[in-house]
Parts: C-alpha cells; structure tokens; sequence
C-alpha cells in the first residue's frame, strides 16, 4: 500500500514538473492568419481577384499608414467584413506586417500597440477569446 501511494504522489509531482514547464503560446503568426483570414478572397500570393477583391500587392492601404490598414481590419471597407471580434489586436498586427511585408511589399511593421490605439479611437469593442477563430 505504501508504494502505491509512493507511485501515486510521485506521478502527481512529475504531472505538476510537466505541466509547468508547458512554454507559454507563440506569438500571432501572420502568415497562417492570413492563409486562414485573408487568402480566399485576396489569394495566397496577395494578387486578390480583379474586380472582386482588391490585390495587396502595392497596394496603398496595405503599405500606406498603418492606422488606415487597421481600420479596414477593425470596421471592414465596402464588401470586406471586419475582423475586429475574431482577431485580437496581436492577430490583426501579425497579419498586416505579413501583407506589409510579402510580395514585394516594404512597408515597416505594425505592433499590437497600434492596433489598440486605432480600435479604441473607433470605439471597436475587444476580440473575442476564439484563437484563429473566423466568423467569416
């Protein structure tokens, strides 16, 4: 009886040894974001689908001000939904560096910081907890 408990108690501390050595989430990874977000309309190579959906090649609100491409994420722009409850401001960051910076495009980064800022002068309420969740 007293080895059971022995295995018992020894099972539960490396269980405990095991759960806190879990590394913590990665961070948003725009790519997959925008394979999984973006892509079907806007196409994997960023050339979109003329007449339909706008390409992100050189595109001027992909590469212009970082707070124009935000809002077109957080509010949606003629027939492209929003995004602001499915992605969180580190998401929608990723995603726009990740089209900011493919296909030629050379524009700097966007940080969650800015995505904040913008969502909170829009009054767009905070994403939900769905991880790559796409309402869309």
């Amino acid at each position: 009886m007293k080895s059971l408990m022995l295995a018992v108690a020894c099972a539960c501390l490396w269980g405990s040894a095991a759960q806190a050595q879990t590394p913590p989430p990665t961070p948003a990874d725009g790519k997959t974001l925008f394979a999984k977000n973006c892509a079907a309309c806007h196409l994997a190579n960023g050339r979109g689908i003329p007449g339909a959906f706008p390409a992100l090649v050189a595109s001027p609100v992909a590469i212009g001000p970082a707070d124009e491409a935000a809002e077109v994420l957080l509010k949606g722009r003629g027939g492209m939904p929003d995004f602001s409850a499915s992605l969180n401001d580190a998401d929608i960051a990723a995603v726009l560096t990740y089209a900011r910076s493919s296909w030629g495009n050379r524009a700097p980064p966007i940080a969650g910081a800015e995505i904040a800022m913008r969502r909170a002068a829009l009054q767009v309420a905070p994403a939900g907890d769905s991880r790559f969740g796409n309402k869309h």
